[in-house]
């Protein structure tokens, strides 16, 4: 980690905690908040949550994402321009008009750098939605069979190709905020093995397949981190148990039909919570603290 930002958080955390415990200090209260930077798609903007995010409607981003969890757990300055609909592209050129890029947010001065990325740019999501089937077998058509025909996978396929194009933003954000630490937070547990038809209108092979394919583009996210210096936060692990398949009080992600506000297949309030505390975790780890 970069001893500058190891000794900023170390002050922030532990100014954090001394006022906690007692009066806040004139020390504790100089204390400059870390300087938060969230970028990503609708994994992070976490669409249709209560309150919506008023400065950019377009976006469909909620003020209870993961990355304001984050900044609240660690008292963190955040600027917050994940995106729904976001690609790798979006980062570098405007998504909608009167939306900046957004690297644009990015400066010297930044301390710490989520991104979730990825989804949109290998049509996976779009690809879950297209394994849909409401009638059981065999009326209809699997389609981890018809992507896994010939003996090639062409989802991962299309991860695989993806994955340099994700290396490229890790080089940027280091270009633009030389001194932040990076936080890439994977994607989630959506559906168990095997699903749970009908619950869920997914197959068991199609389930199955879904989630392979989700895991491997969280697999390559963790990759790039690790080869750039950056850390993983892993979301899978702690969504085991909370998957669309889960009982609606306790699910992370919602399903096909949201049972609470939320976007179909994107995390709800106690998911993006989950997340958020998870990030913040990470960071205090990485900085020792």
């Amino acid at each position: 980690m970069k001893t500058t930002l190891r000794v900023a958080l170390a002050t922030v955390l532990a100014a954090g905690a001394a006022s906690a415990t007692g009066p806040v200090t004139a020390t504790s209260a100089a204390v400059e908040p870390l300087r938060y930077v969230a970028l990503g798609d609708s994994f992070a903007a976490t669409p249709l949550v209560p309150p919506v995010d008023p400065t950019d409607l377009a976006c469909l981003r909620s003020l209870a994402d993961y990355p304001h969890i984050a900044a609240q757990a660690l008292a963190a300055k955040l600027t917050d321009v994940s995106c729904s609909g976001a690609t790798a592209k979006h980062l570098s050129t405007a998504q909608h008009p009167g939306t900046a890029p957004q690297y644009d947010s990015l400066t010297p001065d930044t301390d710490i750098v989520s991104v979730t990325i990825g989804g949109n740019d290998t049509d996976l999501f779009s690809e879950a939605l297209g394994c849909v089937n409401m009638l059981p077998q065999p009326h209809g058509t699997s389609c981890a069979e018809e992507d896994t025909a010939g003996g090639t996978d062409k989802v991962r396929a299309r991860i695989d190709a993806w994955a340099p194009a994700f290396s490229a933003v890790l080089d940027e954000i280091a270009r633009r905020a030389p001194h932040a630490e990076v936080f890439v937070v994977g994607y989630g547990n959506y559906l168990r093995t095997h699903g749970c038809y009908p619950t869920q209108p997914f197959w068991k092979q199609d389930a199955t397949y879904i989630q392979s394919a989700v895991n491997h583009l969280s697999d390559v996210l963790k990759q790039a981190a690790e080869e750039h210096g950056a850390a993983f936060v892993d979301t899978y692990t702690l969504g085991t148990g909370h998957d669309i398949c889960a009982a609606p009080a306790d699910r992370y992600i919602e399903g096909l039909v949201p049972t609470r506000a939320a976007a179909p297949l994107h995390p709800n309030a106690p998911g993006a919570r989950a997340i958020g505390e998870a990030l913040a975790a990470a960071v205090r780890t990485t900085s020792g603290g």
